[in-house]
């Protein structure tokens, strides 16, 4: 799975901005998602931007 270059222990320590629980990495290896927070946050070349400004609302069913 492509994972746009994250380092796993980088991934291990992330949280989200603003519910500080974990978050996961997406199916498709592009985004951090926040179940918590309802959030994806984008992986840009192998940098999380984890600003409200760059993350998307997920939908009901990408929360299953």
């Amino acid at each position: 799975m492509e994972n746009h270059n994250i380092d796993p222990k980088m991934l291990e320590m992330l949280v989200c901005p603003f519910t500080k629980t974990r978050l996961e990495l997406s199916a498709n290896g592009k985004e951090l998602v926040s179940h918590a927070a309802r959030l994806a946050f984008p992986i840009e070349e192998g940098v999380p931007l984890l600003v409200l400004d760059s993350a998307r609302h997920l939908q009901e069913e990408e929360l299953r």
